[in-house]
Formats: structure tokens, sequence, C-alpha cells
């Protein structure tokens, strides 16, 4: 059986999901919504997202996990961890949106394959091809031409400045300024260097 990554305050993850048996788990622009309504709700109070990009069948984020977390009225009753309560946030969130689409398409079943991946990421260049990878994904599998013209994902957060959950300010830091975050996203990428983040990533 396969090692289940901790998460950490303070550390970068690749956090990753898909239907099961690949089906999908997004099927109108109202679900999109949703989904990013839970997101809102369960992750923006433990992690600060960098990235993302959500498909038809499966989804892509960035995430850092915040520094300070407020435990205090989960922690005070029971003896679970940091990294419990943490990983128990997005479990919670995915629980939440399966039986939303369960109800509302009246199915039944698991929604999700079994456990969601994550990948702990420790160095900037590995950050800089992820978040490309995440861009780039919608075009990877064909749903679009250009993954420019792909709805659901961070990319055009970042080519404005309107109100955003998205980290924009970090982000841009990381690559220097809008220019060069566009510039590096216009570069091929064959993604060998983060094949450690991304090996399972087979959908």
């Amino acid at each position: 059986m396969q090692k289940v990554e901790k998460l950490f305050p303070g550390f970068f993850y690749h956090i990753y999901h898909r239907g099961n048996n690949r089906e999908n788990i997004f099927f109108e622009e109202m679900n999109y919504r949703y989904f990013f309504d839970l997101w809102v709700k369960y992750i923006i109070p433990i992690a600060e997202t960098y990235a993302y990009c959500l498909m038809r069948n499966h989804f892509h984020f960035l995430i850092k996990i915040r520094e300070s977390i407020d435990t205090s009225e989960v922690l005070k009753t029971s003896e679970v961890s940091i990294h419990t309560y943490i990983s128990k946030q997005f479990s919670n969130m995915f629980n939440a949106y399966a039986k939303a689409i369960n109800k509302k398409y009246n199915r039944t079943g698991s929604l999700f394959q079994t456990r969601f991946g994550r990948k702990r990421i420790t160095s900037d260049p590995y950050l800089l091809n992820l978040i490309h990878y995440i861009h780039f994904n919608p075009q990877k599998h064909g749903f679009v031409e250009d993954f420019r013209e792909y709805p659901y994902s961070s990319y055009h957060s970042f080519l404005t400045n309107k109100k955003t959950n998205i980290a924009r300010e970090a982000v841009i830091d990381l690559f220097g300024d809008v220019c060069e975050f566009i510039d590096f996203h216009d570069r091929e990428n064959d993604y060998k260097n983060i094949q450690i983040l991304i090996e399972q990533d087979n959908f």
C-alpha cells in the first residue's frame, strides 16, 4: 500500500483528484461554481491557492498550507493531529460536492476515486513548472486547442486586477512580473524535472 503524503502548515502541495473510473465530475457550468463555493468554505481557511485547473473528469491545485490555522473548535474536543485535520478538510469538501452531485443528477455510487492525490513541492523551479503544467492541462488533454482559452483555470486571474482568491502577488513574484509569467507560459515544457510531482497524474 502506497504511503499517503501528510499535509503540514507552511508547505506547498500539488493536490489532484479524478472521477471514479475516470468518469466526469463536472457536468455543467453551475457545478464548477458550486465546487469553488465549497473550496472557499473548506480550503481557503487552511491554504493559499497558487494555481488550479478544473476539467470534466479531474482537477489540479497548487496550494500552500497556511502557517497559522484556527483549529481551536476541533482540537479542543478531540485528539486530531494538525495534518489529519488539514486532510479532513479536503475530504469533507469532496464528500460535500459528491453528495450534492449525486442528489442533483440522481446518481449513486462514488463520484471520486478512493483517495485524492497530494505531492509535496520542495523547490521554486518545481513551483514554476507545476504552475505551467496545471494551466497547460486542458490543452494537453485536448479540451481546447489553446490553454489560454480555457475558462476553468487560474491563468487569467493573473492577468487582471479583479478580486480573486488566488495568491496572485505571491505567484507573480515567483516569476518576477506579469510579463515573465506570460513569457514562461508561452514556452514549451516537457515537465521532465517535475515527474516526481506528476508521475501518478495519468488521467
